[in-house]
């Protein structure tokens, strides 16, 4: 995730570039049509949760979205509107969920906490298409490019890559074709904050894996809650 984190510094470098141009344009013209938020970056903390008992996350799991949304306002001053987008997420998942598979081609879905089984990673990484759907309010005007936002909606998306990995020092098993995984995703969010810095959540609603997968006749229902930082460009 360091390369992510570099790219978050070389960024925000550039994120009141486009206010500092916005206000010099107001001097001489105020927008009346002016339009928020329609470019956006962050990172998330990622955490598992759900069942069966004893599946936790393992190490750092971290997330790095980014896309457009198409900000459409629905009254006359301009503060509450519509959002309708198109993003791009990667997201790494530390647990101790081992995926492998029997001689047959089935998945096989272990808890490696309760088998005791020492690794030095397991981790699935996935990077998918985001459809952001906000509702949105916010205080803006055609003259302040600083204001307080709230932004609540769905993120319905699909995973086109899909890894998992666990790392022995004598073996690594890396999973990319994993039936059971539900490549569609469909999550809550919510945005809020002032200015630059916007806390930033995000809770699935479905699960990441099917009915076929089983722990000891169990299902792997497992969710995840991220929370994390959003920044905006206009």
């Amino acid at each position: 995730m360091s390369k992510y984190f570099c790219l978050f510094f070389l960024l925000l470098g550039f994120v009141n570039f486009p206010e500092a141009v916005a206000q010099e344009n107001n001097e001489s013209t105020v927008d009346s049509l002016y339009r928020e938020d329609q470019i956006y970056f962050g990172f998330t903390y990622n955490l598992l949760m759900g069942t069966p008992d004893g599946i936790t996350g393992k190490q750092f799991s971290g997330g790095f979205h980014t896309g457009f949304v198409r900000d459409f306002p629905l009254n006359q001053r301009r503060n509450v509107a519509l959002g309708v987008g198109l993003g791009w997420s990667i997201n790494t998942y530390g647990q101790n969920l081992f995926l492998g598979e029997d001689a047959e081609g089935n998945t096989n879905f272990i808890n490696l906490d309760a088998e005791e089984i020492e690794f030095d990673k397991n981790r699935f990484s996935t990077q998918a298409i985001d459809l952001p759907l906000q509702f949105r309010w916010r205080t803006s005007t055609p003259e302040s490019y600083k204001f307080w936002r709230i932004y609540a909606g769905l993120r319905p998306s699909y995973v086109y890559y899909f890894r998992s990995k666990f790392v022995q020092p004598e073996l690594t098993v890396k999973q990319t074709d994993v039936p059971e995984f539900n490549r569609f995703r469909l999550g809550a969010t919510f945005t809020f904050g002032y200015n630059t810095f916007n806390f930033n959540f995000y809770y699935s609603l479905n699960s990441f894996f099917n009915e076929d997968a089983l722990i000891d006749g169990e299902q792997v229902d497992l969710k995840t809650f991220q929370v994390g930082l959003m920044f905006f460009l206009l």
